[in-house]
């Protein structure tokens, strides 16, 4: 069959057509991709934040971002970036600082134990803490020193992480500007043992909790992380599992187990949405273990509002339930 001369010349004319595509394509791809750092770096020296944002979204949405009528919830997670309270975003973001707010709000009994608090690495006294604990950012999103022996702690190459950690400017990163109103702070905090927990992973779980003014939605799970990718699920109030929720892709994978209900489902979402109240919207991330939930964060900036796991029928779902009329006293940051 490979021997008919009519298939041989289909073949040909195929390979010979991909060629000519990869010729001229590849190039325009090049130039296309050029343009766009330029264009970048230009929106930057400018500072030009809300055009730097307007491409972002476009990049992530592969539509335009609507300032003046946002829907989805990127589009509104972004227009709260210079229209919110950027004050109170700073301070809830702040891993150290949340922690107050938490007991405020009635919650202390999520908070893990704290060993400590400092400005500066070199205040740090190791022998004070104890063999097993987290070290971290305040401001940190990832950056996790994770010590199950402290008799076996690299120093000099953590010492060197965390000051690496305190120069960056995590508010430019996806144009999150409330970070760069947060003072960076190193903390030490209780080591959560992720063996103790309702499934098998290498990671502790995140549940995170979307809550709108008070009233949580849905959550969305994460588990089995490695530097480059992760396992997640969207699961309802009810934890039935929603997949048509989710955009699955090279870095956000789906589960490939289901994750079981957390018996303290009802108090993460309760703690949940007494965190919420007064916010048009955030993420509000627990952990499980031993069946105990434990606080982990608050998010206002989502994947910085670019959030491309979701489909786009989901984020105008939540979008919907995000009421910018909450907002008091809108103030503009450019």
């Amino acid at each position: 069959m490979d021997n008919n001369p009519c298939i041989k010349r289909l073949k040909y004319k195929k390979m010979k057509t991909k060629k000519i595509l990869k010729f001229i394509l590849f190039p325009l791809i090049k130039a296309y991709i050029g343009l766009g750092k330029v264009y970048e770096n230009h929106l930057r020296k400018s500072n030009n934040l809300k055009g730097l944002v307007s491409y972002y979204y476009f990049g992530s949405m592969h539509k335009f971002m609507d300032w003046n009528t946002p829907k989805d919830l990127n589009a509104k997670i972004n227009w709260l970036k210079f229209y919110g309270d950027r004050a109170l975003w700073a301070r809830l973001a702040d891993k150290y600082r949340v922690r107050e707010y938490v007991k405020e709000r009635g919650c202390e009994n999520f908070l893990v134990d704290i060993y400590g608090k400092w400005d500066d690495v070199e205040e740090i006294d190791w022998d004070k803490l104890p063999d097993k604990f987290i070290i971290k950012l305040n401001t940190g999103s990832g950056g996790n020193i994770i010590c199950n022996d402290k008799a076996q702690l690299d120093l000099p190459l953590i010492k060197a992480k965390l000051n690496k950690w305190l120069k960056t400017d995590y508010s430019d990163i996806y144009v999150e500007p409330h970070y760069s109103d947060i003072k960076p702070c190193i903390i030490a905090e209780e080591l959560l043992d992720a063996n103790k927990q309702d499934i098998k992973s290498s990671s502790l779980v995140d549940y995170k909790v979307w809550a709108f003014n008070g009233e949580p939605a849905y959550i969305w799970v994460c588990y089995n992380r490695t530097p480059d990718s992760v396992e997640v699920g969207t699961y309802d109030l009810n934890w039935n599992y929603r997949p048509e929720k989710s955009v699955f892709n090279k870095v956000f994978k789906e589960g490939k187990t289901l994750v079981p209900k957390p018996k303290c489902l009802t108090e993460m979402l309760e703690a949940a949405s007494k965190l919420s109240v007064g916010h048009p919207q955030v993420r509000v991330d627990f952990y499980v273990v031993n069946n105990k939930c434990y606080f982990g964060e608050m998010t206002f900036t989502s994947l910085g509002g670019y959030m491309n796991y979701y489909t786009k029928k989901m984020l105008r779902e939540m979008g919907e339930k995000t009421d910018l009329s909450l907002v008091k006293n809108a103030r503009k940051y450019e």
